[in-house]
């Protein structure tokens, strides 16, 4: 039996997935708009995001705009290596489901 690949289990938190995938499309993109797209809660969001940022896969500047803060985020080098590697091994894995069922 093939060896099957591990999947990082940080990538593959369906809220972290999301926002991997959505910060890999843009340049940049602040916490309002991360949590709309996603139709998180604050609480739920910004969880998922420090623990994206302590995994290194993001990275956050934080700053006032008009004496409001505001947090934005992009995707870094080792986070886009991450969500690469977890698509790999996703499709390395469903390939290998569908192989056994025929």
């Amino acid at each position: 039996m093939p060896e099957l690949p591990e999947l990082d289990q940080i990538v593959h938190g369906q809220l972290r997935l999301a926002v991997l995938s959505i910060l890999s499309a843009v340049a940049k993109a602040d916490f309002t708009f991360l949590r709309d797209c996603t139709g998180s809660t604050d609480g739920n969001i910004s969880a998922h995001l420090l623990k994206l940022e302590q995994a290194g896969y993001v990275a956050v500047e934080k700053s006032f705009v008009k004496r409001k803060p505001t947090s934005t985020y992009q995707i870094t080098s080792a986070g886009r290596t991450a969500l690469a590697n977890y698509i790999r091994n996703l499709k390395k894995l469903l390939g290998a489901d569908f192989n056994r069922s025929k």
